[in-house]
This record gives structure tokens, C-alpha cells and sequence, in this order.
């Protein structure tokens, strides 16, 4: 009876110095510095890793039929696809059709060598048509007198990163191309939107 009691005793002073221990470490300035810094440079950590990733951009230069530059085209990878900033200079008064095409080359006068739309879903061209639309078709540009066109729009089925089907930086680039007339939004191949006028490369 008395070396249980004498166990019990023991254990009971054993908890006692225990939670004192814990107690003394909760009061110390020193350790608490210490576990605050520590959170802190966690902190810092996470946040550098996230400021660190930088979406990708690219910039594309317009020509026209003459060979001359026209314009550029900012290009940056969002959540929501590609942002597709335009800052054109000198272009027809009027509505023209404007679209992504296959190849990563402009030979002026007519642009042929950008090939057809950039469509690596293999639909059909046009929002309007049940099949479509291709990844390539963009919004008309409705173009004033001064012949100024400062715009944006996002291309959803699109991205920048390289190696997926859909990447606009894929082997050769890829195009924007400005057409003489409206995109019909329907008509096969490319909307009824007429020659070629404007044409800028995309490519890293």
C-alpha cells in the first residue's frame, strides 16, 4: 500500500514540473521571438514563391499589305485564356474581321503564308454556327475615321504555355490577322471576311 502510494505521489510531482516546464517556456521572450520570426519568414516564403511566377507575354508587330508597320499586339496569359491588347495605327475606316491563324508568318501582300484559322479543336468557323467555333475567331474591329484601334479582348480557348494543343507558341507560331470585311460569324471558311490587310506574328 505505501509503495503505491509513494508511485502515485511521484508520478503526481512528475506532472507537476511538467506543466511548469511548459509554463516557464509560454513566458520565455526569447523562445516566443523565436517561434514569431520563424512564422514570419514562412510568411516571406510563401509570398516570394507566388510574386515569383511570372505569366507569360509576348508582343506581336503589325504590317500591312505595304509591308509597313502598323501597330502592335500585347499578348498575356490570364486565367480566362489569352488578353489580346491592340495598339494599331493607319488601319481602313470600317468593320474588319480579325482572327488567330495557323502559321507564324506574315508575307506581305497577302498574308497567305499565316494559312487558315488557328483551329486545333477541328470546329467549325463562326460563334454562330452549332459546330464552332474555331479557337482562332476573335470580335469584328470596328474601325473610326482616324483609322486609330486601341482594344482588348480575351481569347478563351487559347493559352501561351507551350506544349499543350491549343498554345499560340506552338512549333512556328501562330498569327493575328485582320480581314477587309466583317466576319459574317457563320460563313465557312473565315466568315466571308475578304482579303487579308494586317498581319503580325506571334512568336517568342
Amino acid at each position: 500500500m505505501k509503495k503505491r502510494l509513494f508511485s502515485i505521489a511521484v508520478l503526481a510531482l512528475m506532472l507537476v514540473l511538467a506543466a511548469c516546464g511548459n509554463n516557464d517556456d509560454k513566458n520565455d521572450p526569447e523562445k516566443n521571438v523565436s517561434t514569431e520570426e520563424n512564422n514570419v519568414k514562412d510568411q516571406e516564403t510563401s509570398g516570394t514563391a507566388s510574386e515569383g511566377t511570372e505569366k507569360k507575354q509576348v508582343e506581336a508587330t503589325f504590317k500591312n499589305s505595304d509591308n509597313k508597320e502598323i501597330g502592335t499586339a500585347k499578348l498575356a496569359q490570364t486565367n480566362q485564356g489569352v488578353d489580346i491588347k491592340l495598339d494599331l495605327s493607319d488601319v481602313p475606316k470600317g468593320v474588319h474581321g480579325f482572327h488567330i491563324h495557323e502559321k507564324g508568318s506574315c508575307e506581305a501582300p497577302d498574308f497567305k503564308s499565316a494559312g487558315d484559322h488557328f483551329n486545333p479543336t477541328h470546329k467549325k468557323h463562326g460563334v454562330e454556327n452549332p459546330e464552332g467555333p474555331h479557337s482562332g475567331d476573335l470580335p469584328n474591329l470596328n474601325v473610326k475615321e482616324d483609322g486609330k484601334v486601341q482594344e482588348e479582348f480575351t481569347a478563351s480557348m487559347v493559352t501561351l504555355e507551350k506544349g499543350l494543343d491549343n498554345s499560340l507558341l506552338k512549333e512556328g507560331g501562330t498569327a493575328l490577322v485582320i480581314h477587309a470585311d466583317p466576319d459574317d460569324n457563320k460563313s465557312q471558311p473565315a466568315g466571308n471576311a475578304g482579303e487579308r490587310i494586317a498581319c503580325a506574328e506571334i512568336t517568342e
